[in-house]
């Protein structure tokens, strides 16, 4: 689309679902029916645009989440199509806090699975709106309504069908829409392209009314006026019920449910039709507000000062950083100066380009709404805030879970040192659920992601994109620790060796918290007994003893540690000397709260025929995993259980030769447990024997 779209003729919007359930053949079809496209792109072919790295091609899976922008009945469509695999959270994440609205895709076969479930919490956690389209229903078992029910009864949510299937399986015709009340048949694949409008057929039109009903019902529960109307004259015109849809949809009171067959062209329009009249344009959305500040506010209109948030920085071979911006207030223009209000610095947008895949066309500005890629940012990140100097605003970042297993790497060439840490950096830029940092007591580089596959990935990218061939060690899981009871007590850093001493005193209660509630300062100390200039030294020297734990060489987590008194000198005192002494203090109070080691515990869920069964829960318990349930999906059996990740390794291995290759399993990160204590003392053994702590 030429120039730039009224703001209400904009849709941001993601694909989102489970690894396979078609999200990427989606793609491909709503930038062919959109004309960006003359081609159907296939995943299985390694052809598909949306997924342009090799190794998307070569393993069928979407490991970047791909941005474009195409127009259908004249709204601009900017879509993202993030990856299904847990493995690559981090693009759902950021994907889902620049968007405003969503199609989630489900499989008419596996219906809600567990990736459903988890980029179903994480839209939840923006306040997405989503339109939802039950895909594959061309294929034997597929079943429309059990997943609509799925996805009420799993995901919590009030499935409202805008259209039903005609046939299913080998006989998918059409769907009926229920709004106009008219069958939409599609041609067949080989033609693929068109479809046609008849009647609704005769034995399906007491199931269409029903349908109709349900629909109007639900929606219009959010609008008074109309429901009224409805359960008084039992009827609501074609803009009626629109309107009450659209208001309900972009309230997440409701989720409108479509449906076909992406692969063979069955469905898509309608579902297209579905963004551009359901989902919000950024018109819709609720003004943004300043993360500190509720009353620093940006409405969306190119008249407010410019804001905007970089949610992905890409490494281009040719252009360099790469970075991805939503725009979300103002007008922003190739060459402009703008600041940096996360790092306080001014930084200069050189190009400006809309994004088509991993292919870009030039443009002058992008405004309030749009998103777009920058070249020429070289210090902003991911969440960071642009915005003008004058009107400074930051925007509420995004956050990103820990990595929770690392491996060591060494380039297989001593040359290739230098290229290496500039290339693990470069990467680090792009992803921030990949870290990397160098173990000074082992000497190795270290590098930690989100599981097994993210970091083959990662290393096949520094073969490939910047000709690097490494040698990697063997999985290390990201354990952690903590105390389980709170102390207290002081320590006192007094050394005099000839001319000036050192003297640091403190006092420092710790206290353990809930999982997830991090690390928290704080400053009692009363009547100047530590001058304040120090203060900030003895939280230094907390965060230097937390960085690498006392108990067994981990970090530590879920403290909160207070400093409530001490004392000075007044030549010798220093930061140094208090620096060290809160950094002793906390390692021996540390050792007195009986510590703990903890350990990532996934989320499993393995399907595999039912004759598998008794090997694969005795394979789970075998790794001291729990079983949560069990259930019966489409003559198969599915296990769903926790079993810590440091038993997970060779799991897929073990599951393929366990059930002839029938078997299938995914995981996603669940919390950090407790590890049993005799296991723990082996685990700290080691550790100690590997890294010489004495």
């Amino acid at each position: 689309m030429a120039g730039n779209p009224q703001l209400s003729r904009i849709r941001n919007i993601g694909i989102m679902a489970h690894i396979d359930a078609g999200k990427t053949t989606m793609s491909e079809r709503i930038l062919y029916y959109c004309g960006r496209t003359h081609k159907l792109g296939e995943v299985h072919d390694g052809a598909a645009t949306m997924d342009w790295m090799d190794q998307e091609q070569e393993r069928g899976i979407t490991i970047t989440s791909a941005a474009t922008t195409a127009a259908w009945k004249d709204h601009q469509i900017s879509l993202i199509d993030t990856p299904g695999h847990v493995d690559f959270t981090a693009e759902v994440e950021r994907s889902l806090r620049v968007l405003d609205g969503a199609v989630a895709l489900f499989c008419a076969v596996g219906g809600v699975q567990p990736q459903s479930e988890q980029v179903w919490r994480q839209s939840e956690k923006y306040n997405v709106p989503k339109i939802a389209f039950i895909n594959k229903m061309d294929r034997v078992g597929a079943d429309f309504y059990h997943v609509v029910s799925r996805i009420e009864n799993v995901l919590g949510t009030n499935p409202v069908p805008v259209v039903i299937p005609i046939g299913k399986e080998d006989s998918l015709r059409g769907v009926i829409d229920l709004i106009r009340m008219k069958a939409i048949i599609f041609a067949d694949a080989d033609s693929g392209t068109t479809f046609h409008e008849e009647d609704i057929p005769a034995d399906m039109q007491e199931e269409a009314e029903e349908w109709r009903t349900n629909l109007v019902e639900k929606s219009a529960e959010q609008n008074d006026e109309l429901l009224e109307k409805f359960l008084s004259d039992g009827e609501l015109t074609e803009a009626e019920i629109m309107k009450v849809v659209r208001e309900a949809t972009i309230a997440r009171k409701i989720v409108p449910v479509y449906c076909g067959s992406a692969f063979k062209n069955k469905g898509v329009q309608p579902m297209l039709d579905g963004v551009v009249d359901f989902l919000p344009s950024p018109d819709d959305i609720p003004p943004i507000i300043h993360a500190h500040d509720e009353e620093n506010i940006r409405h969306h209109s190119s008249d407010d000062p410019m804001s905007a948030l970089a949610f992905k920085i890409m490494a281009d071979k040719h252009m360099g950083k790469v970075t991805f911006i939503r725009v979300y207030s103002g007008i922003l223009k190739a060459g402009d100066t703008i600041y940096n209000a996360s790092k306080e610095k001014n930084e200069r947008a050189g190009r400006l380009l809309r994004m088509h895949a991993n292919r870009q066309e030039n443009i002058d500005k992008a405004m309030a709404g749009e998103i777009v890629a920058v070249v020429g940012l070289s210090d902003t990140r991911t969440g960071d805030t642009l915005c003008d100097k004058n009107h400074p605003i930051i925007l509420e970042s995004i956050e990103f879970p820990a990595p929770v297993i690392s491996i060591s790497i060494k380039p297989e060439g001593r040359a290739d040192n230098d290229k290496m840490g500039e290339a693990l950096h470069r990467l680090a830029d792009e992803d921030p659920t990949f870290t990397v940092h160098f173990d000074d007591e082992t000497e190795e580089t270290i590098i930690s992601g989100m599981g097994e596959l993210h970091l083959e990935v990662l290393v096949e990218r520094l073969r490939r994109e910047f000709n690097v061939a490494c040698e990697v060690g063997r999985p290390e899981v990201a354990y952690r620790e903590t105390a389980t009871s709170p102390t207290d007590g002081d320590y006192k850093h007094a050394k005099q060796s000839g001319g000036r001493g050192q003297y640091g005193h403190c006092y420092l209660r710790l206290q353990p918290v809930e999982p997830g509630h991090g690390f928290a300062f704080i400053n009692e100390v009363k009547g100047g007994n530590i001058p304040s200039e120090y203060i900030p030294a003895v939280e230094k020297g907390v965060i230097r003893a937390m960085e690498k734990g006392p108990y067994a060489g981990y970090p530590v987590v879920d403290m909160h540690v207070t400093v409530y008194d001490g004392s000075s000198h007044d030549v010798d005192s220093s930061e140094f000397a208090f620096i060290e002494a809160a950094r002793v203090c906390f390692r021996n109070l540390f050792m007195k709260g009986s510590p703990q080691l903890l350990e990532p515990v996934m989320s499993v869920e393995v399907s595999a025929p039912e004759e598998y069964m008794g090997s694969i829960t005795g394979s789970i318990c075998s790794r001291r995993g729990r079983i949560e349930n069990m259930d019966d999906l489409h003559g198969q059996k599915v296990v769903r259980g926790m079993v810590p990740l440091s038993e997970m390794f060779g799991y897929s291995n073990d599951l393929r030769t366990m059930t002839s290759g029938r078997g299938s399993f995914t995981m996603h990160f669940e919390r950090y447990e407790a590890v049993p204590f005799s296991l723990a003392e082996e685990i700290i053994k080691k550790r100690q024997a590997e890294n010489k702590i004495r």
